[in-house]
């Protein structure tokens, strides 16, 4: 006779296993999407040199990869809505890996928007089946505290990137490099399938329907909600920081600073390992004290952070460029939950997969945005202009810290058409 496995067998014990089983996983799935993502920046200055391409061109390569990965978020979104997270994240990470791979064997510039754009389609699809795993194997009380050590993988990936991809370029050339990390990416892929645990019973976690405006929310629902929406444009104008410094940190210091290719990886990967720990500190303080005050939190985080990138731009010498942009970073990480916190409270596990593909639709606008208008920033004016760029950005989220709700009373749906 079978047993019946019910609510009763879920321990405290048992549910915080199992998240903390998830957010290892996950980790080491969004480090490595990280590396693969980002070590494109490392290497443009070499592919720039051999297919002779302008800072704008090599801009392309990465905004290439965002605009279609930007246009998967919402089918990525439905997908891990109906087949769950466990498949889809497989599937995602080895066929990415093939693509890093395909990379390195491009012969022509062409090819490599080609190659670029695919990958964009393989981790496309990738967040929304993340972010549903988090929903499915956590609590509403410490989905944000998981979520953020997650998302301090982007951290852990970036700051990675240009440690390992900088000796790997010097020794073996752009080409084999992509080659060593798209097997590292397979690898990942077949551990993250085997060791992501079994969902929590939707009971517990979700919200209890008292705490929620709408208790049921069909995914039509999520994708008219006005709200969703507006989560959706704080991500962008938050995640142009994070990808404008990513893709033209690098370039600039070996061309404005004159540093060698392995100083430059150790520099640009200062500020990002040090975002780690505040990506992390910003989702448990969301979770503890601010899970109901997020406007004058993130506000108040965004100006800092416009200060402090004032400070990076103006700055005479490489040391004090690199500890201003450390420091920028370090206190705009503690912002990511501020922008998802309150969604992934808020939305029904049933429909995570949508909403949270909605918001990344946003994230990945501002990839495909910041990195080819920094580039052409760069080639008229300066790059300079191009790190201004960032500046009003980042005050364009203060604004927008304040028109988003901050709870979940103020986080509503409009009714259900009736069937």
């Amino acid at each position: 006779m079978t047993a019946v496995v019910n609510e009763d067998t879920w321990t405290a014990r048992r549910i915080n296993r199992t998240a903390l089983i998830t957010m290892v996983v996950m980790v080491f799935a969004w480090a490595v999407d990280y590396i693969d993502r980002f070590s494109i920046g490392m290497a443009l200055p070499m592919i720039g040199a051999e297919f002779d391409l302008s800072k704008t061109q090599q801009g392309w390569l990465v905004t290439v990869f965002a605009l279609v990965y930007m246009v998967c978020q919402i089918p990525a979104g439905f997908l891990a809505d109906r087949y769950g997270s466990r498949g889809p994240m497989l599937v995602t990470l080895l066929a990415w890996s093939a693509f890093t791979a395909m990379t390195g064997m491009a012969g022509t510039f062409g090819m490599l928007l080609l190659v670029r754009g695919l990958f964009g389609v393989c981790q496309g699809l990738f967040p929304a089946a993340s972010f549903k795993a988090i929903a499915e194997r956590t609590t509403p009380g410490n989905r944000a505290t998981v979520t953020g050590v997650m998302l301090s993988a982007g951290g852990i990936g970036a700051g990675l990137a240009p440690l390992i991809v900088g000796p790997l370029l010097m020794a073996l050339g752009w080409r084999h490099t992509f080659f060593w990390m798209a097997g590292i990416g397979a690898i990942i892929g077949v551990v993250v399938w085997t060791l992501l645990p079994k969902p929590l019973p939707k009971s517990l976690s979700s919200l209890p329907r008292t705490e929620t405006s709408v208790p049921e929310v069909s995914r039509k629902q999520v994708l008219k909600s006005f709200v969703v929406w507006k989560f959706t444009l704080l991500f962008c104008a938050t995640n142009m920081l994070n990808y404008g410094l990513i893709t033209w940190v690098p370039s600039y210091l070996l061309e404005a600073r004159g540093l060698t290719l392995n100083q430059t990886g150790v520099l640009a990967a200062i500020p990002m390992l040090v975002s780690i720990g505040t990506t992390i500190l910003g989702g448990w303080l969301f979770d503890k004290y601010f899970h109901d005050h997020g406007r004058w939190y993130l506000g108040s985080i965004a100006l800092v952070t416009v200060v402090l990138l004032i400070l990076m731009v103006s700055a005479d010498s490489t040391a004090e460029f690199t500890l201003y942009e450390t420091l920028a970073l370090a206190v705009f990480g503690m912002a990511t939950m501020a922008v998802f916190g309150l969604p992934l409270r808020v939305l029904p596990t049933a429909v995570t997969g949508i909403g949270m593909g909605v918001m990344n639709f946003g994230g990945q606008v501002a990839g495909a945005v910041a990195p080819v208008a920094m580039g052409w920033l760069a080639d008229a004016f300066s790059y300079t202009a191009a790190f201004g760029f960032l500046i009003v950005t980042t005050f364009l989220t203060a604004v927008m810290a304040f028109w988003v709700p901050q709870n979940p009373a103020q986080f509503k749906f409009s009714p259900a058409s009736p069937q």
